[in-house]
């Protein structure tokens, strides 16, 4: 069985899909821009602002579905300029700190609306 997950504390989809799906006790969440929930506008500043915003947006889509970010097991970074990539970590270890999900982070010639970073994520809970 399947459950669409919908939030309003992170960005609508800007395509035919949906923020998250939950199959089981695996959540899907969709790959993420830096998109400001609340103004709908893509979050200005470097790829650190870029980065912590687009991680509120997944920690908001996990609570949405119950989870956390301690919940996470699977990570995909598409990163516009692999330059980024330090300060893009710095971020995220504040994220993620202790619960480290195996991760992936890869540069993309293009992302979606131009932004520096998009994120999705694979989370499992019992």
């Amino acid at each position: 069985m399947k459950e669409v997950i919908f939030t309003e504390n992170a960005p609508k989809p800007i395509g035919p899909y949906s923020q998250a799906i939950k199959a089981g006790n695996f959540l899907f969440i969709a790959g993420q821009i830096p998109i400001d929930p609340k103004t709908g506008e893509i979050v200005k500043g470097d790829i650190k602002d870029q980065t912590r915003q687009v991680l509120e947006n997944i920690k908001a889509i996990l609570e949405a579905a119950g989870y956390s970010l301690n919940d996470v097991i699977k990570v995909t970074v598409y990163l516009k300029d692999m330059n980024d990539f330090a300060k893009m970590n710095e971020v995220y270890a504040e994220y993620f700190g202790e619960s480290k999900p195996a991760r992936v982070a890869v540069e993309v010639s293009r992302l979606p609306k131009d932004v520096l970073i998009e994120i999705e994520a694979i989370a499992y809970k019992e």
